[in-house]
């Protein structure tokens, strides 16, 4: 099987949706939670709501510089925990948006290949203790820390929160994970992973069927069973 991906994804190493092209029958990879989970702190950031519209990036293309001028995360600092596959995803979108990236990982190497691949910096894990970061920066949990039934654990001193204007966190059971809930307590905007699990949903659809996903349907549904 030969597999067509863009530089991009073949950077991030995963791809989560194969679609053969009609037009020559070759097959495409695509990773739709690079966008999702960017596309989604991005709108925390302006304050909006509603499911970000993969057709129009679709149809427009991946990157095309007015994303990177007009992102909300532009020059930001992006304070990622965890370098596996949603950290990588996260990575990458948050380079192609602009965005100054610090990541801790338990295993250091894989920090540290991870911030040389998108021109960031990597940190010890140990150190994350005692990380004082910048007023209005981002923080994207992409680590199990929190997740159900482990679920009172946060990945970060909860001191630190007041500093971070928008606080995500890729784990999504339970939806408002304690994470969550202290940096929501902190004032920070909050974004949940079930938002990202929509998004990418959303941009799957689009890709299998060609045609714009029932976003607001989809949304109903997800949200019910969160």
């Amino acid at each position: 099987m030969i597999l067509n991906v863009d530089s991009e994804i073949k950077s991030i190493g995963a791809v989560n949706t194969i679609i053969r092209r009609p037009c020559d029958g070759k097959l495409i990879g695509y990773n739709t939670d690079c966008e999702a989970s960017i596309t989604a702190i991005e709108d925390g950031l302006k304050g909006l709501t509603g499911a970000y519209d993969f057709w129009n990036f679709l149809v427009n293309g991946r990157t095309n510089g007015a994303a990177f001028l007009s992102s909300s995360l532009a020059r930001k600092l992006f304070v990622l925990v965890g370098a596996g596959g949603a950290g990588r995803a996260l990575a990458f979108g948050a380079k192609s948006r602009g965005a100054r990236i610090v990541i801790f990982d338990i295993d250091f190497h894989r920090a540290k290949a991870l911030a040389a691949a998108v021109s960031g910096e990597a940190l010890p894990y140990e150190n994350l203790v005692s990380f004082q970061p910048e007023k209005g920066a981002i923080l994207a949990n992409a680590t199990p820390i929190g997740m159900h039934p482990n679920k009172d654990r946060i990945p970060v001193p909860e001191a630190t929160l007041k500093d971070y204007v928008v606080v995500f966190d890729a784990v999504y059971t339970p939806r408002k994970t304690t994470l969550l809930e202290d940096a929501e307590a902190a004032g920070a905007v909050i974004v949940s992973g079930v938002e990202m699990f929509l998004r990418q949903a959303i941009g799957q659809f689009n890709l299998f069927t060609g045609s714009k996903a029932p976003e607001e349907f989809m949304r109903e549904i997800v949200m019910e069973k969160f």
